[in-house]
């Protein structure tokens, strides 16, 4: 059954422009897409959640994939594209993946004070997405205490992992790990940022959507 699901997405993806890395056919979309989210899995951590939100996800990865090989685990797609989450929406209902949720809108609006997703999740994934000091102010109001960011990278210089301890300590993370996966045919450099959340998240944060990027914290 996972084989199978696994398949229909590599398939789906082929030519799916607005899936972010558009593929020609569907041994390149195993390769740039699924082997790439199944990566994840080696993070104990994402195999342990109970919640995953997945931010800036696209047409879904690595959220699907996860999905299919967590069944257990409810996973909810964040992308701020409309026409994206509409796609992956569709496709989670033709996989029947029932703990499957699609969400149209950006990290920061998602963890507003008051918001049911505020502080709500045991794992923010983000692939590819932006500067790990970024991801960790994204991440900081949508994890519950002692949840875990997991960024999929490539290979960040010395000055992003800098950046990204002093972020860390401003938003209540532990120091950061970075841990290369096991190499899979086709892959580039590849690494995990892997940052356990310690405190609660202030106020002030999250900050207006855009804030984060165009002010980095450190």
């Amino acid at each position: 059954m996972e084989q199978e699901q696994l398949e229909r997405i590599a398939e789906w993806s082929v030519g799916l422009e607005i899936s972010g890395t558009a593929v020609k056919t569907a041994a390149d979309a195993r390769k740039i897409h699924i082997a790439d989210s199944l990566a994840g899995l080696e993070i104990p951590a994402i195999r342990d959640a109970g919640s995953i939100v997945d931010i800036g996800s696209g047409a879904g990865f690595p959220g699907l994939v996860l999905a299919v090989m967590l069944p257990e685990t409810q996973i909810t797609l964040v992308d701020s594209v409309r026409k994206k989450m509409e796609v992956a929406g569709k496709f989670a209902r033709e996989l029947e993946l029932d703990n499957v949720d699609c969400v149209w809108g950006r990290a920061e609006e998602l963890a507003a004070i008051g918001s049911p997703h505020r502080e709500a999740y045991d794992v923010v994934t983000a692939r590819a997405l932006a500067q790990l000091g970024v991801l960790l102010e994204y991440a900081a109001p949508l994890l519950r205490r002692d949840g875990h960011l997991v960024a999929w990278k490539g290979s960040p210089d010395q000055v992003e992992l800098a950046a990204a301890d002093a972020t860390a300590e401003i938003l209540g993370f532990a120091p950061g790990e970075l841990t290369a996966t096991k190499p899979f045919q086709g892959s580039r450099a590849r690494h995990f940022y892997v940052a356990q959340k310690t405190q609660p998240t202030d106020d002030r944060f999250p900050r207006r959507a855009g804030v984060a990027l165009k002010k980095p914290l450190a």
